[in-house]
């Protein structure tokens, strides 16, 4: 179900004050998105989301954010430094990071993160970095307990985040023994899911699993992180997921555990759902061919959305001014790298395409620019912020060739 709410007048004027490609994100999606959850979760005292860093981490967007009350969840140095640098503090980040080096471990303790350690090991490397914080965040892998479905995490089987639910009792007393007064928990093992059931599944096996660590290691639980993974629906014929009845079900998981406790704080990590469907990568066609396929070359590529070529993943096309005309025409998309995965779209009915034509390339506010790439020297688009007042801000210039040689040694 793509979005639609901006009118094609929207991206119309912002090509003709911005070159192309750019990425176009709706400042009221995104605030609206953030509200939803905030309200959906209303029912838990103290309830917070973090929005995944990794997704936009662009720093108007991450304003927004905290703007909206939500925190920031980070995964690297980078990330923490860039909290830190837009004025994030404190419980205003989430330290979420795998085979972290101890050097980000301890920064985020410098910071007065939440710290959620993904490894056994992790808990030795706090402890020698100097004090131990109040509480702390264990993440688990719960194996065959968790999500099965092949898709971009693959089985939780198979993934290599979390450490085993058995380790989690050990880590704990040896965290309790370096003064640790209370406890949390997370897992995710799903990415993009329309499914509520697994958000829901995933928040009973962490009351569950935090309700029997309470009774042996003696500390109580505080924070239980729900995780992300909660998808949108990029296909024409999918529908979003439905908040109130994903809340709904957990709340209910949370009284049948947990009972008078009213407690037990509770955090998600949301990033694709808050504001991917508000963003658009607007590129132009600069090029036809028509050998055995018909050829609609943009002057964006892969280096700007990655997500068709690394996971196949399907993106809608608008053509701007022919929303309504036949979709007679079939094309493959494609942008300019010396690669032949590099296409946005393959044997997609569109309507006819002419050179110079404005394309949408729909649900581009997450996972998008932030994954792109340099290869064969193509550089990073900017990216425009549609402003609650109907204006346009830039908000990340695009790349020069300077900005490529900087790093590089020519001696």
């Amino acid at each position: 179900m793509p979005n639609f709410t901006l009118d094609d007048s929207v991206f119309a004027e912002a090509a003709r004050r911005f070159p192309t490609p750019f990425y176009l994100y709706d400042e009221r999606g995104i605030r609206q998105a953030a509200r939803d959850v905030k309200a959906a979760f209303a029912w838990n005292t103290g309830f917070r989301q973090f929005y995944a860093v990794k997704a936009l981490p662009t720093p108007a967007i991450l304003n927004l954010m905290l703007q909206e009350g939500s925190g920031l969840d980070c995964s690297s140095m980078t990330e923490l430094l860039l909290a830190r640098r837009i004025g994030a503090r404190g419980e205003d980040i989430m330290f979420s990071a795998n085979a972290m080096p101890v050097s980000e471990l301890h920064f985020a303790r410098e910071l007065g993160a939440f710290i959620n350690l993904d490894d056994i090991s992790d808990v030795d490397r706090l402890i020698l970095g100097g004090s131990v914080p109040q509480m702390v965040l264990l993440r688990v892998n719960p194996g065959k307990y968790g999500a099965q479905r092949q898709g971009v995490m693959g089985r939780s089987l198979d993934a290599k985040f979390g450490m085993l639910p058995t380790q989690a009792l050990n880590a704990l007393l040896k965290l309790k023994a370096q003064g640790m007064t209370a406890f949390g928990l997370h897992a995710m093992t799903d990415s993009n899911t329309l499914d509520i059931g697994y958000y829901i599944s995933n928040a009973r096996y962490l009351f569950e699993l935090g309700a029997a660590l309470m009774r042996q290691s003696g500390l109580p639980l505080a924070l239980v992180n729900l995780s992300g993974g909660i998808g949108i629906p990029y296909l024409p014929e999918e529908d979003p997921v439905d908040l109130a009845a994903v809340s709904k079900g957990i709340q209910r998981e949370y009284a049948r555990v947990f009972s008078a406790r009213e407690d037990i704080q509770l955090a998600t990590e949301l990033g694709r759902l808050i504001t991917g469907p508000s963003g658009w990568l607007v590129a132009r066609a600069i090029h036809k061919k028509e050998i055995w396929r018909n050829y609609v070359g943009l002057d964006a590529s892969a280096a700007d959305l990655m997500r068709p070529a690394m996971y196949g993943a399907y993106h809608h096309i608008s053509v701007l001014g022919k929303r309504g005309a036949p979709t007679d025409k079939v094309y493959d998309v494609t942008g300019a790298l010396c690669e032949n995965n590099d296409k946005f779209a393959i044997q997609r009915r569109l309507p006819e395409i002419e050179i110079g034509d404005l394309l949408l390339i729909h649900d581009g506010g997450a996972h998008a620019h932030a994954m792109g790439y340099q290869y064969n020297g193509r550089l990073r688009c900017a990216e425009v912020l549609y402003t609650m007042e109907g204006g346009f801000r830039l908000i990340r210039r695009a790349q020069t060739p300077e900005d490529y040689f900087q790093t590089m040694v020519f001696d």
